[in-house]
């Protein structure tokens, strides 16, 4: 619904100085670019930013899809950081930039002359956003991070994957795409802000502490079983519903299978599958009559959905149990370049 999205233009006027690569930081600027404000991306005179060579692009010599996709809407200027007369140029867009935003290991910003001090002396209205790997008075405060080191470092890994197998990689890049999206919110915030004290302010987002924002359920379930929370597959964290889960479909394929979740709220989501599936002998049974006995069941609970969805197609099986006003199906999509769906 177009009415409902975002004016593309409603930060027109907003002026960014980009001095960060790869993910992290340019997602929080291109989230600004996208919202209308000029975002000025500074990269290497030799060769730009790294992430323009990460990969492979549309044709020989281009770009990398990679950096085309963390980088939209922007515009590129090339300056030696290295030099006085760049430091010099970098100085003069920051007089009059409204966002200052880098990513740069630990200490560098500070010692190319481009801290906080510098240049809030030089822009007191501006907003200085900075992305690290670890936060300041962390022991690791010094070290380097990528996105797979701040999910493994911030817990996200540890509660995927199976029960008593390796921990998991989450496929998507919420270490860096997830800390920049976190930084980008917290600018927004800063602008408003400034709107009433004139002033701008420092703001720092460490990839490790934002993944803590994505492990809150994790920490609810801590906190109501004393346990850290178990890596449960495809479940949920909670435990606390069956089914929920991962069920295959025909026909087969590596990506043929629904999300099926009945909620314990509803005591009528159980009846109503049992119904579609046609087995009503199942909805008074008391191995599966309450929420309680199904978790302790839940195998079982497993092998009935199973024996369903394997009859259906995935997206069959999604219209027939939407039918039934069952609480929540997911389809799993997978998106690729070709934009085939598996």
């Amino acid at each position: 619904m177009t009415e409902a999205a975002v004016a593309p233009n409603c930060l027109a006027g907003l002026r960014v100085l980009d001095l960060s690569q790869f993910e992290a930081g340019p997602t929080s600027t291109e989230v600004l670019a996208q919202l209308g404000a000029e975002v000025v991306k500074v990269e290497n005179p030799k060769g730009g930013e790294p992430g323009r060579i990460l990969g492979t692009g549309p044709k020989p010599g281009a770009d990398a899809y990679y950096f085309m996709i963390y980088n939209a809407n922007k515009k590129s200027v090339t300056v030696n950081l290295k030099s006085p007369r760049g430091l010099a140029l970098v100085k003069d867009m920051a007089k009059e930039a409204d966002v200052f935003v880098e990513n740069m290991a630990p200490g560098t910003i500070e010692k190319l002359g481009l801290g906080w001090d510098e240049l809030h002396a030089l822009n007191p209205r501006l907003i200085y956003a900075q992305v690290k790997g670890f936060g300041e008075g962390s022991p690791y405060e010094k070290s380097l991070a990528f996105d797979m080191i701040a999910q493994a470092a911030g817990g996200t890994m540890s509660v995927t994957g199976e029960p008593g197998q390796a921990p998991v990689k989450p496929g998507c890049t919420i270490g860096d795409t997830g800390t920049g999206m976190l930084m980008a919110i917290s600018i927004l915030a800063s602008l408003y802000q400034r709107t009433t004290t004139g002033q701008g302010r420092r703001l720092q987002v460490a990839m490790q502490d934002a993944m803590l924002h994505y492990m809150r359920t994790c920490f609810a379930v801590q906190a109501r079983t004393g346990k850290a929370a178990a890596r449960r597959g495809g479940k949920t964290v909670m435990g606390a519903n069956a089914p929920s889960g991962l069920y295959q479909c025909k026909p087969y394929g590596a990506n043929d299978w629904i999300y099926v979740m009945t909620s314990r709220a509803n005591p009528e989501h159980w009846a109503r599958l049992m119904k579609l599936f046609g087995r009503e002998e199942l909805i008074d049974d008391p191995r599966y009559a309450t929420g309680a006995a199904r978790i302790e069941h839940e195998a079982e609970v497993d092998a009935i959905v199973t024996e369903w969805t394997r009859k259906h197609t995935k997206d069959d099986a999604m219209t027939l149990i939407r039918r039934v006003l069952i609480v929540w199906l997911a389809v799993i999509a997978v998106v690729v370049i070709s934009g085939a769906v598996g």
